[in-house]
């Protein structure tokens, strides 16, 4: 057994720390080492346990009631709110877009088209998970462009998009990108007097903005406080710093949420029913989110939710005063969005940063906006803002030294006129050599070439090179 735990633990120091808050995106940490060590306890405890029949294991649904009512507290849902704990953000809005389908498809709310798909109208600035919901169920994304100077979604523009198709109106508190709060009373008004369900995609700031109000900061108002509402997700795993992976998907009612769930009886075998995409799934995380969420408690989380904003306030101040760095938006959270002048590019930046041991995650441009970079800031990042701000400053100085990547113009010109659709096995491995992405046995020591060239790529061969190479990643060796 320590031959299996030492080779794990081999395998893991070519990881990013996920402890210590230098690594400002894909994870989360509270910097209590005794509500780590709960989760960790929690996790083997229910290791084996199924969440497919609540009967079977009736600590479950336990649990899982617990955490809900939590939650629903905690956004204001009152005593008719219902929800359900799925894996993550991703599921929750997968969802929280099938419900909505299904239940306009069932008559049990309005409209419903017969023109042709069923539609949702989102602001440009909605989770890539949206777009993944449109794919996997079919309903169409109607997209609107946001105010171009605060990023937030425009009233105005969501109420043009919505037609007898629309089934759904999505906004983002806050958006993942720019870290700002959509106008959510505004916006589900409007999807209320069209009969049109409102989700709110709290899967980031869910869990800090309720504690932030309690804590006497002025947020703006996004919950089921806000009539129109009628869906909100939460992920627990981000700023509850409970284990991977938790999130809630929550309902102002339990008719609207009745499309959610899924039962055949028309087989042979046990009737299934399930309440998530997944049929089986251990227990293990859902136990560990509870026994977190119960340590922690809400005098905690006010407390992490507050070392959290102030942290990211700070990083934000500090890093405006870096030559070279804009920041896109005074946070509403814990998000910093930041930008690098003609000067340098923000591939550079990140692979400095990375090179002084702190991980900022790259954001590729996007039709007029160039690339930026993102910070999620976790309380136990907020002590160490002046030593991140101080790498800022020597990884912005190095990457202006360097000066941007070049890319070829006239790669960038073959780049932008190729059809993915059109391109075999042997043009990807050609294009994923040419990227630096040839070799998948390691990534390169420098993203940033890497990302300049998909950053002059259009979007669907950006998606197209990425697929191949993780389809060329993701093979037994």
């Amino acid at each position: 057994m320590s031959d299996v735990l030492a080779r794990l633990r081999a395998l893991q120091e070519g990881d990013l720390p996920t402890h210590g808050g230098s690594t400002l995106a894909y994870v989360y940490d509270s910097g209590l080492a005794e509500a780590d060590e709960i989760g960790r306890q929690a996790l083997a405890l229910y290791g084996a346990t199924n969440g497919l029949d609540p009967t079977v294991f009736p600590s479950l649904r336990t649990l899982e009631n617990d955490l809900v009512g939590w939650a629903a507290r905690l956004l204001q849902g009152g005593p008719d709110a219902v929800g359900t704990v799925t894996s993550g953000g991703t599921e929750s809005i997968l969802l929280a877009v099938q419900t909505a389908r299904d239940a306009a498809r069932n008559g049990r709310c309005t409209p419903s088209s017969d023109t042709g798909s069923p539609s949702m109208v989102l602001p440009a600035t909605a989770h890539a998970a949206f777009f993944k919901a449109a794919h996997y169920f079919g309903v169409r994304p109607v997209v609107v462009e946001v105010d171009p100077v605060t990023f937030k979604a425009r009233p105005e523009a969501i109420a043009a998009a919505c037609d007898d198709s629309t089934v759904l109106v999505v906004t983002s508190a806050p958006s993942y990108a720019h870290g700002v709060v959509d106008p959510v009373p505004e916006i589900a008004a409007l999807a209320a007097e069209r009969g049109i369900r409102c989700h709110v995609d709290a899967c980031i700031g869910g869990w800090v903005l309720p504690y932030l109000r309690a804590d006497g900061i002025q947020v703006p108002e996004f919950d089921f406080a806000v009539p129109g509402v009628t869906s909100i997700s939460v992920d627990l795993h981000k700023y509850a710093y409970t284990p991977k992976g938790a999130s809630i998907l929550l309902h102002r009612s339990a008719e609207l949420r009745r499309a959610q769930f899924f039962a055949h009886a028309d087989w042979p075998g046990y009737t299934m029913l399930n309440s998530t995409t997944q049929s089986t799934k251990s227990g293990a995380p859902l136990a560990a989110a509870w026994a977190v969420v119960q340590h922690i408690g809400d005098a905690g989380y006010q407390r992490l939710a507050r070392t959290a904003y102030d942290g990211a306030v700070r990083l934000a101040e500090l890093a405006g005063e870096v030559d070279g760095v804009t920041v896109l938006a005074r946070p509403a959270t814990t998000l910093v969005a930041l930008r690098s002048d003609e000067r340098a590019d923000v591939f550079t930046i990140a692979d400095e940063m990375a090179a002084l041991g702190w991980f900022v995650q790259p954001q590729l441009s996007f039709r007029d906006q160039p690339p930026s970079l993102h910070l999620s800031v976790s309380a136990a990042t907020a002590d160490r803002v002046d030593e991140l701000v101080a790498a800022l400053h020597t990884a912005v100085q190095k990457a202006q030294e360097a000066g941007p990547v070049q890319v070829a113009p006239e790669l960038a010109a073959a780049a932008g006129g190729l059809d993915p659709a059109t391109l075999d096995d042997a043009a990807f491995d050609g294009l994923l050599a040419l990227a630096g992405l040839g070799d998948t046995g390691a990534l390169p020591d420098r993203m940033a070439p890497v990302n300049a060239l998909l950053n002059v790529a259009p979007p669907r061969l950006r998606e197209a090179l990425l697929i191949a190479f993780l389809d060329r990643l993701m093979r037994p060796t």
